[in-house]
């Protein structure tokens, strides 16, 4: 229980003029008693904050950048109308900054006996789960000169999923690919292991196609054509170590690999393709297997969303020896991880072989935009110095991609904009050329 500011600021008036210079609450209501009556009857015509029912209902999952509606429903089952100020207190990663103020905060009425909805409107700020704090109640009387205050702990969770700004690309990716399957006027052929159809020659056709028993049988040189096979494996592989912490832009290379993962996902899945999803660095912090066409998506966006980067050294022969259990046919498995120099030599290339020699190895990385900016800076002295360390980081980043390369594994390098179209480029070209 507690006064409130008014009822202070009219003990004070009533109380100066006899002389009290140095008010209490005791000395204040011995000289204004009508003061202290009113209070009295404020404070018993306040309704109780302990009694008071509350519950949640609303969204359970949102986007990154998107909003997400919980309603707080408050039922009064005392014979008093509730008159409260109630703060609905959450992380404040809820929140873009600044807005935590007006969006948790409500007045609310409540008659006797009765129930009333608040809605409170999240914004978060970073993937995971967010739950919800307490609710703080501050009930008061009709003449607004007393308050009765108390928490109830009203538990709900929202999940912040990734926030798959890529899926934009996936029309124009889709149309390729439907290019590549024949649904298209485009008679765009892969050199896939399952025979489609014969169509006539036409200048530009590779002529290792060319059915010669069927243009014995005709007038006009017959051409094989081929359809990118279905139901093939592939296996996401997200390196969460130290390297995936480091920041490009506004978020650390993890968000973009995941982003690029989900467009991948997404356009396999639509092929017919299996798509398996494993996250490692020392041990697995995610695993999604088996899903149907359907639930892919959904059951990969799920399992990224808590997903963060460990500031540790990735075990490089742990997570081949994962994904070879995890991948046990002929597979593509495709790497999002660093190019950077060091964790490769020495994490990567000793168990590369081991991989490559079973299954078709992609190696996608998020290279920094800022490095590509510093490398066409000129001007001055300052910025000539920033483009030779700039060019001298590029270098060495190719050599890296080369040596991957050297060893039959297909790099994609792209700046986090770049990387999910690059990445489902690359797809469709191994789909087009039969190496899945």
């Amino acid at each position: 229980m507690a006064f409130t500011g008014r009822a202070a600021l009219l003990a004070a008036l009533g109380a100066l003029p006899v002389g009290i210079w140095e008010p209490s609450w005791t000395g204040i209501l011995a000289v204004n008693a009508p003061l202290a009556l009113a209070c009295a009857c404020d404070a018993a015509l306040a309704a109780p904050v302990r009694r008071l029912g509350l519950t949640r209902s609303g969204d359970t999952s949102v986007r990154l950048g998107d909003t997400a509606d919980v309603t707080l429903t408050i039922t009064n089952p005392s014979g008093r109308p509730l008159r409260a100020h109630l703060r609905d207190a959450w992380p404040p990663s809820s929140w873009e900054a600044g807005t935590e103020v007006a969006s948790s905060r409500h007045h609310v009425s409540v008659p006797a006996g009765e129930r009333r909805r608040v809605t409170t409107r999240l914004r978060p700020t970073r993937r995971g789960d967010r739950q919800a704090d307490r609710v703080t109640i501050r009930s008061y009387g009709p003449l607004g000169l007393f308050a009765r205050q108390g928490n109830h702990k009203v538990p709900w969770s929202v999940r912040v999923l990734p926030p798959f700004t890529s899926r934009k690309h996936l029309p124009s990716k889709l149309a390729r690919l439907r290019e590549l399957d024949g649904r298209t006027s485009v008679l765009t052929r892969g050199e896939g292991t399952e025979f489609d159809s014969l169509r006539e020659y036409v200048p530009g056709d590779d002529t290792r196609s060319i059915d010669w028993r069927a243009t014995a049988r005709r007038t006009t040189v017959a051409v094989r054509t081929w359809r990118p096979e279905r139901d093939r494996h592939i296996l996401l592989v997200l390196d969460t170590g130290r390297t995936s912490a480091g920041r490009v832009g506004d978020a650390p290379r993890l968000d973009a690999s995941m982003d690029a993962a989900l467009l991948l996902a997404a356009l396999a899945s639509r092929a017919g393709d299996r798509v398996d999803l494993l996250a490692y660095d020392r041990r697995v912090r995610a695993l999604v297997q088996g899903r149907a066409a359907g639930d892919v998506l959904p059951s990969l966006v799920n399992a990224m969303a808590g997903l963060e980067p460990e500031l540790v050294e990735t075990d490089a022969r742990g997570l081949a020896a994962i994904a070879l259990r995890t991948a046990p046919r002929r597979s593509l498995i495709v790497l999002l991880t660093s190019l950077d120099a060091a964790p490769v030599e020495e994490g990567l290339l000793p168990v590369l072989s081991g991989l490559t020699q079973r299954h078709t190895v992609l190696v996608a990385s998020v290279a920094d935009p800022y490095i590509v900016r510093m490398a066409k800076a000129r001007g001055d002295a300052e910025a000539v110095y920033e483009a030779a360390a700039a060019a001298q980081a590029q270098t060495e980043r190719q050599r890296t991609a080369e040596q991957l390369r050297r060893r039959g594994v297909t790099v994609v390098d792209a700046i986090p904009d770049d990387l999910a179209p690059a990445l489902a480029d690359a797809y469709l070209a191994l789909k087009a050329a039969g190496r899945l």
